[in-house]
């Protein structure tokens, strides 16, 4: 028998469709419910890739006993943070103020007006290891709501209170300086790991924003540290060595063995990543991570409208892993004797394993040098191991498009592009664009989810923004100008939704939302950039683009809005850091007169894109019609390039090396 969760087009919400628990979805008829009968609420957060929101659920939801007290005493609402980042950021909060601590599944106890006065994570059903059981926490809550609504309530508008005050930003009187930049760095080399690579202990998550800090700004001991980490994920496995793309994070400090969950925010930031560091160093290694990683999206993420799924799940079979980890028998049995035992040898696959059930996680980094096999070996044994895993029953998919996830896949599909060439990057940048306007675009903003050919969800400030930067690195691939006049209208609508109009910075949500308790100033980067980082980098972008200078300041004052708290706590915020360097790094503009599909005009692009060049702008257009082109015209035929570094223009040039000397 299905619950109301089954009309849902959340796969999350689906998983729970068949609970013997009275769920309802975030949404009117539940919290007129809860106020109509008095009755408090019991909010769970998760999402479908998310292993334990599976145990708790194997454990709890489906016990009869847990669905009768939950069903007796409490409106019981099921979300998919996924689809609501600002009811999870907001009670991810209360969470952390009571216990200290947050993570999914989220378990949070509201009052009718929305006030969280309990919550934790996952809890099993019955007490055990120092952890409450969830039955009778149930049983204790129900009973002192019963007995006493009034002092809960009060306890709920006090944490309340305390949440408000939580949220609220001391805002900086100016622009942060280098002086800010400087103490993050040494925060970051204080807090590296010289052994395994990353900044801090297990678990390790995949540090995107970091490296991309380091290698835009720092020395070569800290470029140093990126390489070391970028090296260190990929040869750990977090890295998909068969399928290619990153798990979520790695469980223990040396990458070896990850909680197995893909995302795509995470892969799509990391193959823009490794983009960069194969720029910044010519080591081929890391332009081959990148393009398996893009692989890995085309082939599993890859919806046929043209968007890109949210995740793959961390089970298969019930059971975390089945579907990566390897015996040397499985692999004999694929490979053959021979090549399964160097394939064995070279990627530490044993009889002990190093993960459950004797299994082991496939990894490169403790094969001895005598195994490695030649590159084209490597990439023989690891397709041919790739084909028979895919016999095996498949981690379920969450096969829902957000809007900000694809942005972030946008900006990685347009720049694999740029530095590989690979026009079958460019093909999926320019149909995840389009998809992106047909399905989820509404004028100046979006709608945040897309499934099954339903779009739902007004758009979050990520959303706008994310999907704004995306354009703009489309933009800088194909020159259409379309993207670029797309991403403007974006940046117009952020302006006018979300930003505050009694300072700076931005709101996560638009204004009126009833269902919210307040709006929150998004800034803490986490596995993704917050939505000011987003907006900030994003209008920065496009105001060196446009010249449109309410964008500039727009950005400036988000800077200046978290600027303490980036002197502060330079690990919260190292997305927000790089759009500092990127407002104090002298601008560089490089603008290709002619037409952009000519081979003059590609010449010179592809040496623009194989450079590491942070914070260039970059454009071509065969008319001047743009900003960056008025009264810079070309020759009939062929291709000139104007350079400026900030307010110093050099004489055009018309040929690679001409312009190579020009960007040194």
């Amino acid at each position: 028998m299905s619950n109301r969760l089954a009309g849902s087009l959340s796969p999350y919400l689906l998983q729970h469709a068949h609970n013997p628990v009275d769920w309802f979805p975030w949404g009117d008829e539940a919290l007129t419910k809860a106020k109509e009968e008095g009755k408090p609420i019991f909010l769970s957060i998760g999402y479908s890739a998310c292993h334990w929101c599976h145990v708790m659920e194997r454990e709890s939801f489906e016990n009869p006993a847990v669905a009768e007290a939950l069903n007796a005493h409490f409106v019981s609402i099921k979300v998919d943070r996924e689809e609501r980042p600002d009811l999870d950021d907001l009670y991810m909060g209360a969470v952390q103020t009571l216990t200290g601590r947050g993570g999914w599944p989220m378990s949070v106890w509201l009052t009718p007006d929305l006030e969280p006065f309990y919550g934790g994570t996952y809890f099993p059903p019955e007490s055990r290891g120092g952890m409450p059981g969830f039955l009778p926490l149930l049983r204790r809550i129900a009973e002192v709501w019963r007995e006493d609504p009034g002092g809960i309530a009060a306890q709920a508008a006090g944490l309340a209170a305390e949440l408000r005050r939580q949220a609220e930003v001391d805002p900086g009187a100016a622009l942060p300086g280098e002086s800010v930049l400087a103490a993050a760095t040494a925060h970051f080399r204080r807090a590296y790991d010289p052994r395994w690579g990353g900044f801090g202990p297990a678990p390790k998550f995949p540090p995107s924003m970091v490296l991309e800090l380091l290698l835009a700004r720092g020395d070569a001991e800290d470029r140093a540290m990126a390489f070391r980490t970028l090296d260190a994920m990929w040869e750990g496995g977090m890295y998909d060595h068969l399928g290619g793309g990153f798990a979520r994070y790695s469980v223990d400090g040396q990458w070896l063995i990850p909680h197995f969950e893909k995302m795509l925010y995470d892969n799509a930031q990391l193959a823009a990543c490794y983009l960069s560091a194969f720029q910044a160093s010519g080591d081929a290694r890391y332009a081959q991570v990148a393009r398996e990683t893009l692989d890995y999206l085309l082939r599993d993420l890859l919806d046929p409208a043209g968007g890109f799924h949210a995740s793959e799940d961390a089970d298969s079979e019930g059971e975390e892993g089945r579907f990566y980890a390897f015996t040397p028998a499985e692999v004999r049995e694929a490979l053959g004797d021979a090549d399964g035992a160097r394939f064995c040898a070279a990627f530490g696959i044993t009889e002990g394993g190093n993960f459950e059930h004797g299994r082991s996680v496939v990894h490169r980094f403790s094969c001895p040098r005598e195994a490695r096999l030649a590159e084209e070996d490597d990439r023989a044994l690891r397709h041919r191991l790739r084909i028979w895993r895919d016999r095996r029953v498949r981690p379920g998919k969450d096969d829902k498009v957000v809007a900000a996830w694809n942005g972030l896949a946008l900006s990685a599909f347009a720049r694999g592009f740029q530095v590989l060439g690979d026009p079958r990057y460019l093909a999926a940048a320019q149909a995840c664009a389009a998809f992106l306007r047909t399905a989820l675009g509404r004028e100046d903003h979006l709608l945040r989810v897309w499934r099954g050919g339903e779009a739902h969800t007004p758009g979050f400030l990520e959303d706008s923004a994310a999907v704004a930067e995306g354009l703009l690195d489309l933009f800088e691939a194909d020159f259409d100008e379309g993207w670029l006049r797309w991403g403007e209208a974006l940046g117009t609508g952020m302006l006018a939704r979300f930003r505050d109009p009694d300072g700076d910075g931005f709101f996560s949500a638009e204004a009126g939302r009833a269902d919210l308790l307040f709006r929150q100033k998004p800034a803490f980067d986490g596995a993704l950039p917050s939505g000011n980082t987003l907006a900030a980098r994003a209008l920065l972008r496009l105001s060196r683009h446009l010249q449109r200078e309410d964008f500039h300041q727009a950005a400036e004052g988000v800077l200046r809005c978290f600027g303490p708290s980036m002197a502060r706590a330079p690990r919260a915020f190292p997305g927000l850091l790089g759009v500092l360097d990127l407002a104090l790094r002298e601008p560089l503009e490089v603008a290709v007169s002619g037409d952009p599909a000519s081979e003059p005009a590609r010449l010179l692009l592809a040496e623009i894109h194989r450079r590491h060049l942070p914070g260039r702008v970059v454009s071509a257009s065969a008319d001047q019609l743009l900003p960056l082109h008025e009264g810079r015209g070309g020759p009939r035929g062929g291709a000139v390039a104007f350079v400026c570094r900030g307010r110093t223009c050099a004489p055009p040039v018309s040929t690679p090396n001409a312009l190579a000397g020009l960007l040194m």
